[in-house]
């Protein structure tokens, strides 16, 4: 294939950083990277051990203490230098994305400037963490709320986006005065490789973020590790449970972030071609591997027939292929196991559950046949029990349903376990404010596809998307303990004179 690679020098060399210790091989089993535009290696890792996983862990908490005292200032001001690191390193960046898990380089600047903003966001928090006073019934008392770092958070993230999730974390974390230990995903290590060098060159003390690259066993044994006092993970639901499970036996809290199955809900009143281009979007970004996509398209019945014809004019004109071509907007599928899962998906949707097979649903060929690309596919008349539109596919693959009043809307849109990201296209405000308040979801957007999550809104799900937020205050007080203090201001009682 005449794909572009970019040099083998740009990828980091440090798959385990804990400490003042840089490790080009860890202590656990080599692990070949394959970029999924080619199928072909780019590198073989060294991962980290389980010894790896606790030097990392004594290194952060041996730096706790004196980050934890740290004004809040000079760790802004470190967050800051950071950022403007990261910056400029904005190209690299952006080639490691792609080369990491397929994603265009196209977004690569919006994906980094995001993680740019995020320490820039935070960083403004930090030396702004207050307390408050309360008052007191039980008479003259000194009553107060203060706000502590957990301690040191072990962080794992995905592989479908690596350095916003990582930074999502990261960033809150610290700027609360935590340490971190951070699992780079073992199918896209390169980004949060690269990061973790970074907060070296910035100047972070040594322990203060630890970053190891390894699979599933290393983020096992940081979740198991009781020098870990709090759990912070992005990803599938199976591995929360397992997660959940493991962290019960030390009572460890945990944060998720989890998948989802987004509803698009299209009013026949909506601007018919925006809602198109918009609803394309669930399978066009991040090829459709995105817990927040969205993948269920509800259309109301006057419209609906125009609608499906809407996205077979507009899809064809997405351009699919090489990830470092800048005319390209969407990139492969992760891996060849994704591949064969989600076309077993789409069959069994069409055979099984008697769904149409609007477009796609086969492996591309050409130059596109020895990478991992599946092609936009659209299936229409998706019964809302199904199992395409109950189950999250992270591929681009979109479920087409129809609804006849506003009440069927909201209830299929309800219809799922997931809550993490619900999308309304309408011209009416009030069907949009009334809509919005019905959804079971964290994140709602009125004639959007994801452009309004930014780093001072906080980010997260309901029911089985997880729980906890992301972004903005919300997502800093999620690594901040509460202590109430009452001080007894009363005056002792004279003394009794003994006769």
């Amino acid at each position: 294939m005449g794909f572009r690679i970019p040099e083998r020098s740009v990828i980091p060399r440090f798959p385990v950083i804990f400490g003042d210790v840089m490790l080009e091989r860890g202590s656990g089993k080599p692990l070949p990277h394959v970029y999924p535009a080619t199928g072909h290696t780019t590198c073989e890792l060294i991962t980290a051990g389980p010894g790896d996983v606790e030097s990392a862990i004594g290194a952060a908490r041996a730096a706790f203490p004196a980050w934890r005292a740290l004004s809040g200032d000079k760790r802004r001001d470190l967050m800051l230098k950071l950022a403007g690191l990261i910056e400029q390193r904005s190209k690299e960046f952006a080639e490691l994305l792609s080369l990491e898990n397929g994603a265009p380089i196209v977004a690569g600047p919006y994906m980094v400037m995001d993680a740019v903003q995020k320490f820039r966001y935070f960083a403004g928090w930090a030396d702004k963490i207050q307390g408050e006073t309360l008052g007191s019934w039980a008479g003259p008392a000194h009553n107060y709320v203060s706000y502590e770092p957990y301690g040191v958070i072990g962080v794992i993230v995905p592989w479908n986006g690596p350095l916003y999730a990582a930074t999502m974390v990261m960033a809150p974390a610290l700027a609360a005065g935590n340490c971190v230990v951070v699992k780079s995903p073992e199918l896209a290590p390169f980004s949060v490789m690269r990061l973790g060098e970074l907060f070296r060159e910035a100047g972070f003390p040594p322990g203060v973020v630890n970053t190891l690259v390894g699979g599933p066993e290393i983020g096992e044994a940081i979740v198991a590790s009781a020098g870990i006092d709090k759990i912070q993970f992005v990803g599938s639901g199976a591995t929360a449970r397992k997660i959940l499970r493991t962290a019960a036996d030390s009572l460890k809290p945990c944060g998720l972030e989890l998948g989802g199955k987004s509803a698009v809900i299209v009013f026949a009143d909506a601007d018919l071609q925006l809602a198109g281009r918009r609803g394309l979007a669930g399978a066009i970004s991040a090829s459709g591997q995105g817990c927040v996509n969205g993948t269920r398209l509800l259309v109301e019945r006057p419209i609906y027939e125009n609608y499906l014809k809407s996205l077979q004019t507009i899809a064809p004109h997405i351009r699919i292929g090489d990830p470092f071509d800048p005319a390209t907007i969407m990139g492969p599928i992760i891996s060849e196991a994704s591949v064969q899962r989600i076309l077993g998906v789409v069959e069994n949707a069409v055979q099984r559950d008697g769904a149409r097979l609007l477009m796609g649903g086969e492996r591309m060929g050409g130059d596109h046949a020895q990478g991992y690309y599946l092609p936009i596919t659209v299936i229409a008349d998706v019964a809302g029990d199904s199992a395409l539109a109950q189950n999250e596919v992270f591929g681009p693959v979109l479920a087409v349903t129809p609804f006849d009043t506003e009440e069927e809307a909201i209830a299929l849109a309800n219809g799922t376990s997931y809550g993490l990201g619900a999308y309304i296209h309408t011209e009416n405000l009030r069907r949009a404010h009334s809509v919005a308040s019905q959804m079971q979801a964290g994140i709602v957007q009125v004639n959007g596809s994801g452009e309004g999550m930014q780093p001072y809104a906080p980010f997260g799900g309901m029911k089985h998307s997880g729980h906890g937020r992301l972004g903005g205050e919300q997502g800093l007080f999620e690594f901040l303990q509460v202590k109430n203090v009452w001080m007894n201001l009363a005056k002792p009682a004279p003394a009794q004179v003994a006769k």
